[in-house]
């Protein structure tokens, strides 16, 4: 049976037309940069920050600040494209998306304080939204059934090559030329907008009665609104892992007493390498057990695994620090199914909007954990602060498994009734 179902998915790999690989290229690459850019400022934070000559004692309030701004136009955005790609289709929130964030990344390289600072994250935020959900979506809608769990997983994989370009490019260049170099290479992806097409099952529903990107359709039926919100409880623990735990690193470090301070880039590059490592293993795991949420059952207890071992051994030596990091990455590398389980739970009306709304509404949450994680440092310390809010977003993400469908054999060519 296993040889079977290997020999048919190889099969349906070679008989993927070619528009379905431009589009499959294209969605992989703006997820590079869109990670590269979604990074950067955790890399950067210090230097940028401290060029804006922001005092060493307000360094961490500001980042967060920063990072809460950003996090903001994610949210934002994550509606307001979610429902366009609904609407007018995937392809313009694509590409659409990638141009925002791209001329963001390039205006911020000329920001000259922290207000301005603030304002284009926002910006970019926005524009960073849309592009992960439109890929998504439109992999999940074009490709066989067999295929969907290793076409986002290709996606992950290779987007999460990004952090680790924005770690080498942080720790090589000024602030200001990383955020030329992620605009650009975003507007270089552009180019390859030629030859890449819609999704047949949105031209399809789009020539119906269906409501298109009606987000309201999510709050008029509780069964649907338990779902939609499982699938994001399900999704927090991965950036509780890289808004916390990697973005903090030196405050983690402080706290753990050791005397090397491990950097935030280097803890980001050891963190995505492990994600892409995970998030690649998750499309073959899916396939193999022929189930999505055991898959996501697997990773969140992983996850807690890696938590623990962090908070015991991270600090016992600099080395013994990136390796922990490259193990949380490995549990955390679920994004890719998480982002697909999303899309697969509804119809193609609103699969968009639910696709785009999910990992922004996910990145949002940052927002709360960090002002917890922020509000409990100043009275348990850095440390206990982090083993609480970890180990309440993973008890919460595995009890949400519970209001998920499995969405393995699930056929996608559907939409949701008013």
């Amino acid at each position: 049976m296993n040889e079977l179902r290997q020999a048919t998915t190889i099969m349906l790999i070679r008989n993927l037309p070619r528009p379905v690989w431009m589009l499959i290229l294209v969605a992989s690459l703006g997820y590079f940069v869109d990670i590269y850019d979604l990074l950067l400022f955790s890399i950067i934070r210090v230097k940028s920050l401290e060029s804006l000559h922001v005092p060493v004692g307000q360094l961490t309030s500001v980042g967060i600040f920063l990072i809460n701004w950003q996090m903001a136009g994610l949210l934002l955005g994550g509606i307001l494209w979610g429902m366009l790609g609904d609407k007018k289709g995937r392809l313009s929130v694509l590409f659409g998306s990638i141009l925002l964030y791209s001329l963001a990344n390039i205006a911020n390289a000329f920001a000259d304080s922290v207000p301005a600072y603030a304002a284009l994250r926002f910006v970019a935020g926005i524009g960073l939204a849309g592009e992960l959900g439109a890929g998504v979506t439109l992999i999940t809608e074009s490709l066989p059934t067999e295929l969907r769990g290793f076409g986002t997983a290709l996606i992950a994989s290779i987007g999460f090559i990004g952090a680790i370009f924005a770690g080498l490019i942080g720790d090589t260049f000024s602030w200001r030329v990383s955020y030329m170099i992620g605009g650009g290479l975003g507007l270089l992806i552009l180019l390859l907008r030629v030859g890449v097409k819609e999704s047949g099952l949105f031209n399809k529903t789009r020539h119906t009665n269906a409501k298109l990107g009606d987000i309201g359709l999510l709050f008029r039926k509780p069964k649907m609104l338990v779902r939609y919100f499982s699938v994001i409880l399900v999704g927090i623990p991965i950036w509780y892992v890289i808004g916390i735990l990697m973005t903090f690193t030196p405050e983690f470090a402080n706290g753990f007493g050791m005397a090397n301070i491990p950097t935030a880039g280097k803890a980001v590059m050891c963190s995505y390498t492990g994600l892409a490592i995970g998030d690649m293993a998750s499309g073959f795991i899916s396939h193999w057990l022929q189930s999505r949420k055991r898959v996501l059952f697997g990773y969140l207890l992983f996850i807690s695994f890696g938590i623990v071992i962090f908070m015991t051994f991270a600090r016992s030596s600099l080395a013994a620090y990136y390796w922990i990091c490259g193990l949380l990455g490995l549990g955390a590398g679920y994004w890719a199914m998480f982002v697909t389980v999303a899309a697969e739970q509804f119809g193609t009306n609103i699969r968009s909007t639910v696709a785009t709304t999910t990992p922004n509404v996910v990145r949002g949450t940052v927002i709360p954990l960090t002002l917890g994680f922020d509000f409990l440092s100043h009275r348990v310390g850095v440390v206990n602060s982090g083993c609480i809010v970890g180990g309440v977003v993973t008890l919460i993400a595995i009890f949400a498994l519970k209001g998920i469908e499995e969405s393995y054999h699930k056929d996608l060519d559907y939409h949701e009734l008013g």
